[in-house]
């Protein structure tokens, strides 16, 4: 059988000097296949010249981006247990503040009072992204989508340590009028004797103010502070009242202890509540061992006995 070949004639404008080729069965195979590398080559070029993947510059540049887009999604997912704190938070401060005594305080941003414009859920801060800037993946378009976020997270944040530290204070203040107030009974005893405009003395015989109360106890019978405060004075038989001692507890209140037989603080001293001061004693003008009691508010005596919680009796 005879060989295919191919003739290829080759004709100058001038058809002077023709010249004709014969490729056999192998030539042109290897002619296709030159062929087809070149094309091959062109396209491949044509890749590396036109496409933005193709350059060492640009594959490095999407990886980043791809890196980026995976931070971001679990920066969306952090802001959100972020805000979910808040948010709890913000609840427990309305409730906080209700115990300290103050009016409840919304927690906005300053934004023209307005809670801070969070992505809706199941949005993450990279779809975001691609939303607004489409889906072209270059550097830094990324982070811009969470930054509203967080400004407004950071200035609830601002706004909640405000209130935490007005509730701190308030707690405190509170805290310190209550260590501070004479709740309970300096002595356990017997409550001989109430607070009154006009009572019948027992020794001088003619009707006077009894500024405070008596409580009749043993000779020696321990005499607690019934609040913190400072010792403001000692008096050793004061006319009437025997050897005396005053507490000033602040917020003007000072109370008064008379009759006392031993004194175990001095002036200038700082106590605390139910910590011992005195004994029982009948110094003074008296008809057997007691304690007179007295408590003044801004300079006037008041009864004892409205600071005094129920059944806080010293024992």
């Amino acid at each position: 059988m005879r060989k295919r070949e191919w003739t290829i004639v080759i004709v100058p404008p001038d058809n002077a000097g023709a010249r004709t080729i014969r490729v056999g069965e192998v030539g042109r195979r290897v002619a296709f296949t030159v062929a087809g590398i070149s094309v091959a080559l062109v396209l491949g070029a044509a890749g590396v010249l036109f496409t933005p993947w193709a350059t060492p510059s640009a594959r490095a540049l999407l990886a980043e981006n791809l890196r980026l887009r995976a931070d971001m999604g679990q920066i969306d997912i952090r802001l959100s247990a972020l805000n979910d704190s808040i948010t709890a938070l913000s609840t427990r401060d309305q409730q906080i503040r209700l115990l300290a005594g103050l009016a409840p305080e919304s927690v906005t941003v300053a934004n023209g009072g307005k809670k801070p414009d969070l992505a809706p859920p199941g949005t993450t801060a990279a779809t975001t992204a691609s939303s607004r800037f489409g889906k072209s993946p270059f550097l830094g378009r990324l982070a811009f989508s969470a930054r509203p976020d967080i400004d407004g997270l950071i200035q609830r944040a601002r706004q909640l340590s405000s209130s935490f530290r007005a509730v701190n204070d308030t707690l405190t203040h509170n805290f310190e009028r209550l260590a501070n107030m004479p709740s309970i009974m300096p002595t356990a005893g017997w409550l001989s004797s109430h607070f009154s405009e006009s009572r019948f003395h027992p020794v001088l015989h003619e009707n006077r103010p009894h500024e405070g109360i008596d409580v009749t106890a043993p000779m020696g019978a321990p005499i607690v502070a019934p609040a913190s405060g400072i010792v403001r004075s000692v008096s050793r038989n004061e006319p009437g009242y025997g050897n005396t001692l005053e507490i000033d507890h602040g917020n003007g209140i000072i109370t008064r202890f008379a009759h006392c037989s031993r004194i175990m603080v001095s002036p200038g001293q700082r106590v605390t509540r139910a910590q011992v001061v005195a004994t029982v004693g009948n110094s003074g003008l008296t008809t057997g061992p007691h304690l007179h009691y007295e408590v003044h508010l801004n300079g006037k005596a008041v009864d004892p006995l409205t600071f005094v919680l129920p059944e806080k009796v010293a024992d």
